[in-house]
């Protein structure tokens, strides 16, 4: 990859499916390109297993412990230069999570309004910048949940199957609608970074090509 024609300041957001394996594909395209992860903090989390035994009364505590920490994020990528590979976008916590758990009526409007204020303020502070590029990671609902199972993370594994399908179709339509920057879209089939770490080889030449042609876009 020709790194003299990246941004010189230059943030890669990866989205998918809970268990899609964002954690992992965001360490190893860091490693190519030298940039810095900013990685989802879930290990020490006080309200995940709590929120997965009982939506309704943690699902508020949850979105709002990982809007602070992404602010956090925020204010630190603001600060060092250079790039950035973030594991997750701010934009799923609104567009998907919290505004599945107002629709499905496990958050109450005035927690759904609350959260959405405390978003609209923290994208209105000068360390707020949107990405150069997101990658949307994406499979079939069988793999996703393959994958899931596999992680084994807290009660994901004992969580009903219909909660990740109704999350999985609200990731495809959340994505085609989303356009606040360039989006590049891969299967996780057309790589293995856990037995053929070279399999990213292929992709990196396409995530040249995104955030060269964005690079005159508006951040």
């Amino acid at each position: 990859m020709n790194q003299s024609q990246l941004p010189s300041k230059c943030l890669i957001s990866v989205a998918g499916m809970v268990g899609i394996g964002k954690t992992t594909f965001a360490k190893a395209l860091a490693k190519p390109l030298h940039y810095r992860t900013s990685l989802e903090k879930v290990d020490g989390n006080p309200y995940l297993d709590a929120f997965y035994k009982d939506f309704e009364r943690w699902v508020f505590h949850l979105q709002i412990y990982f809007l602070g920490e992404r602010f956090k994020e925020t204010k630190r990528i603001d600060a060092c230069p250079g790039g950035f590979v973030q594991d997750r976008s701010i934009y799923e916590d609104t567009g998907i999570f919290a505004r599945m758990h107002y629709e499905k009526g496990t958050m109450s409007e005035a927690d759904y309004r609350t959260y959405t204020s405390l978003f609209d303020a923290m994208v209105m502070t000068p360390y707020f910048h949107h990405p150069n590029l997101l990658i949307y990671l994406h499979g079939s609902l069988d793999a996703t949940i393959k994958r899931i199972q596999r992680r084994g993370r807290g009660l994901e594994k004992e969580t009903p199957i219909s909660y990740w399908r109704e999350m999985f179709d609200r990731y495809e339509q959340w994505i085609a609608r989303f356009d606040t920057c360039p989006v590049l879209k891969i299967d996780i089939d057309d790589y293995d970074l856990l037995r053929h770490p070279g399999s990213l080889d292929s992709i990196l030449p396409l995530i040249e090509e995104k955030l060269v042609s964005g690079a005159g876009r508006k951040r």
